[in-house]
Formats: C-alpha cells, sequence, structure tokens
C-alpha cells in the first residue's frame, strides 16, 4: 500500500463547499497545517467567521471526503477555527483602525424591539467566538447599559474612554455618563456629535465586529455614521404589521442612497406561543419580514418570537442569548446571527473579487 499524498487528500476536500460562498473548501484558503502521519490525516479548516451556520456540517462532510476518498485513511482530525474576513473598504479606516467590520441595527419607527435584537446579536457573536464591541448610539433613549447590566462609568486612559465589557461584549453607551431618570434633549448636531466621539475618542482594540444599535428613523444620527466610516452593511429590524413593514422599507431605501449593503431583515415579535397551553397566537400578523425581503431583494435573517423571557433576560442584564436556559428564543436569537454573520463574508468575499479584478484589469 502507497503513501498517503498530500495532493489526493486536497482533491478529496475540493469536494466539499461553502454553501455561502459558493466555492470548495480548498480554492477558499479553508484548508491549513494539513500533516499526514502515517495512515492519520490531520488539518485545520479555517472558516470566515466563527459564527459559520454550518460549520458542523462542513466538519463532518470534510473528515467524510476524505475517508472515502483517499485510500488507506484510517483516522482523520479535522480542527475547526476562524479568521474573521475584513471589509475591504479603506475609506475612514484609520478611526477605528482594529474594527474589521461595522454593522448597524436600524428600524423605520420605534417600539420594533430594535435595541434587543441588536444586544442579542452582539453577545451571540461573542459567544461563538468572536470579538464583537457594541455602540449604543440612540443617544435619546439609551437602553444597552440596563440590558447589559452595567451601571459604572468608563475609565479614561491616555485621553482615550475605554469600553466597558459585559458578556463578552466591549460596549459604549451616552447612557455612562447621565442619570437614567434624566431626559435626553438634543438637537441633532449634538446627537451625532456624541456618535462621532464613540468612534474616534474611544479605544475599541481589535474587533470582527463593531454593532450599532441606531436610534429609530432616517434622521442625523444615521447620516453622521455613514459619512464618518464606511459602514460593511445594515440589518433593518420589523414587526410583521403593514405600518411596521411600510417603516421598514423606508429605512432600506435610506441605506441604499448612501450606498450602505442591507444584509437582510429580521421579523420581531414574529408570534406569540402561550406558556400555559402552547397556543400560537400572530398578534401582528405573521410572515410580513420575509415578503418585504423578497419585495426588496435582500436576505430574510429570521424571525424572532414574542416571548416573555426575552424581556425579562434584558430586564435584568442577562441577554436571553446569555442565559444557559434561554430556550427557543436564544436558539432563534442565535440562528439570526450566524445568517448575519454569513452574509458579512459573503460581501466582503464579494469585494475582495471586485479588488482583485480591477487589479488584473
Amino acid at each position: 500500500m502507497g503513501s498517503i499524498q498530500q495532493q489526493d487528500v486536497l482533491s478529496a476536500l475540493r469536494q466539499v463547499r461553502d454553501p455561502d460562498l459558493n466555492r470548495d473548501i480548498v480554492s477558499l484558503n479553508f484548508i491549513k497545517d494539513l500533516v499526514i502521519r502515517g495512515s492519520e490525516v490531520n488539518f485545520t479548516i479555517e472558516l470566515t467567521t466563527p459564527s459559520c451556520p454550518v460549520r458542523d456540517d462542513m466538519k463532518e462532510a470534510a473528515a467524510r471526503a476524505v475517508r472515502e476518498k483517499v485510500g488507506g485513511v484510517t483516522a482523520v482530525n479535522v480542527t475547526m477555527t476562524s479568521n474573521v474576513t475584513r471589509n475591504a473598504q479603506k475609506q475612514g479606516a484609520e478611526i477605528i483602525p482594529g474594527v474589521k467590520n461595522t454593522v448597524a441595527v436600524a428600524s423605520g419607527k420605534g417600539g420594533v424591539g430594535k435595541s434587543t435584537v441588536a444586544v442579542n446579536l452582539a453577545v451571540a457573536l461573542a459567544l461563538d467566538g468572536a470579538k464583537v464591541g457594541l455602540i449604543d448610539a440612540d443617544v435619546y433613549g439609551p437602553s444597552i447599559p440596563l440590558m447589559m447590566g452595567v451601571h459604572e462609568k468608563p475609565k479614561v486612559v491616555n485621553k482615550r474612554m475605554q469600553t466597558i465589557e459585559r458578556h463578552g461584549v466591549r460596549l459604549m453607551s451616552i447612557g455612562f455618563f447621565v442619570d437614567p431618570n434624566d431626559a435626553m434633549i438634543w438637537r441633532g448636531p449634538m446627537a451625532s456629535g456624541a456618535v462621532r466621539q464613540f468612534l474616534t475618542d474611544v479605544d475599541w482594540g481589535e474587533l470582527d465586529y463593531l454593532v450599532f444599535d441606531l436610534p429609530p428613523g432616517t434622521g442625523d444620527i444615521q447620516l453622521t455614521l455613514v459619512q464618518t466610516i464606511p459602514l460593511t452593511g445594515s440589518v433593518i429590524v420589523t414587526t410583521p404589521q403593514d405600518v411596521s413593514l411600510a417603516d421598514a422599507r423606508k429605512g432600506m431605501r435610506m441605506f441604499e442612497k448612501v450606498n450602505v449593503p442591507v444584509f437582510g431583515i429580521i421579523e420581531n415579535m414574529s408570534y406569540y406561543v402561550c406558556a400555559h397551553c402552547g397556543h400560537r397566537e400572530e398578534i401582528f400578523a405573521h410572515g410580513g419580514g420575509r415578503k418585504t425581503a423578497e419585495d426588496l431583494g435582500v436576505p430574510f435573517l429570521g424571525e424572532i418570537p414574542l416571548y416573555t423571557s426575552i424581556r425579562l433576560a434584558g430586564d435584568k442584564g442577562t441577554p436571553v442569548v446569555a442565559d444557559p436556559a434561554g430556550g427557543a428564543p436564544a436558539e432563534a436569537i442565535r440562528t439570526i446571527a450566524r445568517a448575519l454573520a454569513a452574509q458579512i463574508s459573503i460581501r466582503n468575499a464579494g469585494a475582495e473579487n471586485s479588488a482583485a479584478l480591477e487589479i488584473d484589469l
């Protein structure tokens, strides 16, 4: 029996494809540290995000491909790791040079649970192993301190504000500096200036994802953000009823006008399931988010049911995805976070391919 050849292993692994990037894992340069010891094959698969939704399936498929396609193999050891891809845009990168991707969580109107979604998405990405930051850009109604259980003020080191970390996420909010009982009565330029300071005067360090919880609507803060840094993309949060969906479309058009990609739509408060009898009630109708996403030609990232546990978790400062007993609502949000991470990887891969094409030309 001949020895196992590296090219035979790679040939087998070319049968395994990333369903989001639509290429095989060898051409994507995912295979690292391939070592063959006798009849044992060892390698690492380096993904573009630790939140890859098909992580476990890919690991199993790769091991199976080598066992079935390469003769003489008795053991296959696959290590899964990740290196989050960076948004290819260069403009404004000097403001937050250590941040790979910036994602705005927005809504066309208030009352759709946008901040709850932003907090849980950030924590879900961090729990998967990503380095995540969260900016509470809703300066008129900051809710991140309550939802993340933060009661202290940030420190200043070398004239730069230091983030506060909770649940694996680095945080900054105007709520850290004001009395929660005080009304925030700011003119647009003042609010925009505060958001700009959160970018220029805060030590964010190295991050895979920096998430922005935007205020509702399409006003000064949103425009300041897109004019200050190149956003990797945005997410629109809506509820199923028509009035919310109409405003979600307005938010979508705003991002289109400033050339910010929309990664998809999330339908929050999608339905309610009675904790006592299990009856499902579609309080705000259902399916509007998916239909709107289809009409607008953007991905539908998923739906989050209306659960009391989500509200209780936010009130006590422990987001539901960080609760070991989070159950179905936590799993729904984790699935959406991984779908979002996949969309970011797809966008970055497309930008890299476009840049390479320009260089070749």
